[in-house]
C-alpha cells in the first residue's frame, strides 16, 4: 500500500516547509570538494543524523535523504555502485530515525536525483537502463523507511518518467521536481507551464509537483507562478530554491548570499504564487528555514497574487544568467 503521510498532513496543514541544502550542508562540516558524500550514510552518520536534526530544530515538516546521487549510474562515477543499495537503505535510515524522534509529525523524502546519463536519442543510454536504476534505489529507500520518493532536479521528460514509473513499480508515492535554469526552462527547454501540464498527459501521479535549485529565489517564484497560472488539475505545487546566487569567499569556499530575510520574503512570496510545499536549495541553511517557519506562521495569506515588478522589488532580477559552480554529485 502507498504510503499516504504526506497527502494526510497537507490536508491538516496549509503550507508545510521542507528541509534545506544537504550539499552545503555537508561541505560545512568537512566533506571534501567533490567526494561523494552519500557515503557518508555508512562512514558519518552521526553528522547526516545531526544535519536532518538541525532541519527539524528549525521547523521543517520534510527533511530529504542524503540519496540524491544514490542511483546506481552515479554510484559507478566513484567506483561505489556495490555500495547503491546501502547507500539509500541507511539513507533513508537515518532520516527516519530523526524524523520519529521530532515529536510531531515529519515527512521522509527520499531523495532521487538524475542519473547523469543521457537518453537516447539525444544520447546512448536507454531509457529501460535508467529505470531499472531508478527501481532499485526506489526499492531500498522504501526498504528504509522514506514516505515518499523525492524525485528532485530533473530536466529531461524521459528520465522523469522513468523515475516515475519506478516508483509506481515498488509502491512508493512520489513528489516531483523539474530545474528551470535556463533562462526560465529546463536544460531541454521544457517551460514551466508546458512541464505542469505535461504531467496531465503522461501517466504520472506525484503527490505533488513543482520546481527546485535553479538560479536564486527571484527565478524560482517566477517559475512557481508560470507553474500555479496553468495548474489545471490543481496539483499541490512545490518551492525549493536556492539561497540567492553563488559566488567564493576568500578561501575559495562557495557561498550563496540569500539572507534569512530574503529567504523568508521568498517563502512568503511563494505560499502567495500557488505553493503548498516551500523549501530551499542549496546554500540554504538552518537559519534561512527558521526565518522561513516564522514568516510563514505569522504573515497572514496575501489575496495579491506576486507580480514580476514585486518580485524584482523584493527578491532582485528574474533573468539571471551565469554558470552556477557546483560539485558533481552532490545536492544543494
Amino acid at each position: 500500500m502507498m504510503s499516504n503521510r504526506l497527502t494526510e498532513l497537507l490536508e491538516e496543514k496549509d503550507v508545510l516547509l521542507a528541509d534545506g541544502g544537504m550539499g552545503t550542508s555537508m561541505f560545512a562540516v568537512g566533506l571534501a570538494n567533490g567526494a561523494p558524500g552519500e557515503l557518508w550514510n555508512m562512514e558519518e552518520p552521526e553528522k547526516i543524523k545531526k544535519i536532518h536534526q538541525d532541519f527539524v530544530d528549525a521547523g521543517s515538516d520534510i527533511i530529504l535523504t542524503n540519496t540524491f546521487g544514490g542511483n546506481l549510474f552515479r554510484c559507478k562515477l566513484h567506483s561505489d555502485e556495490a555500495n547503491a543499495d546501502p547507500i539509500n537503505i541507511n539513507g533513508a535510515r537515518l532520516a527516519r530515525e530523526v524524523a520519529d524522534a521530532a515529536g510531531r509529525p515529519v515527512i521522509v523524502g527520499g531523495s532521487m536525483g538524475p542519473s547523469g546519463e543521457m537518453l537516447i536519442p539525444l544520447g546512448e543510454r536507454p531509457v529501460e537502463d535508467v529505470f531499472e536504476a531508478f527501481k532499485g534505489q526506489a526499492a531500498a529507500l522504501k526498504e528504509g523507511g522514506a514516505d515518499v520518493a523525492w524525485i528532485e532536479t530533473m530536466f529531461m521528460d524521459d528520465e522523469l518518467d522513468a523515475a516515475a514509473r519506478a516508483c509506481d513499480e515498488v509502491g512508493l508515492e512520489y513528489v516531483s521536481t523539474m530545474t528551470f535554469d535556463t533562462g526560465g526552462r529546463t536544460m531541454m527547454g521544457l517551460k514551466p507551464e508546458d512541464a505542469i501540464k505535461l504531467v496531465d498527459s503522461r501517466d504520472w501521479h506525484p503527490a505533488a509537483f513543482g520546481a527546485n535549485c535553479g538560479i536564486g529565489p527571484a527565478q524560482l517564484i517566477d517559475t512557481i507562478l508560470g507553474l500555479s497560472m496553468n495548474n489545471e488539475a490543481n496539483r499541490i505545487l512545490i518551492a525549493k530554491g536556492n539561497c540567492g546566487l553563488p559566488g567564493f569567499d576568500d578561501e575559495m569556499k562557495i557561498v550563496y548570499d540569500g539572507t534569512p530575510e530574503i529567504m523568508a520574503a521568498y517563502a512568503i512570496m511563494a505560499r502567495d504564487a500557488g505553493a503548498r510545499i516551500i523549501g530551499g536549495c542549496c546554500g540554504t541553511a538552518p537559519q534561512h528555514l527558521a526565518a522561513m517557519r516564522k514568516a510563514l506562521d505569522e504573515t497572514p495569506r496575501s489575496n495579491e497574487t506576486p507580480t514580476h515588478d514585486m518580485i524584482e522589488e523584493i527578491l532582485g532580477p528574474v533573468k539571471v544568467t551565469f554558470e552556477v559552480p557546483k560539485s558533481p554529485g552532490l545536492p544543494g
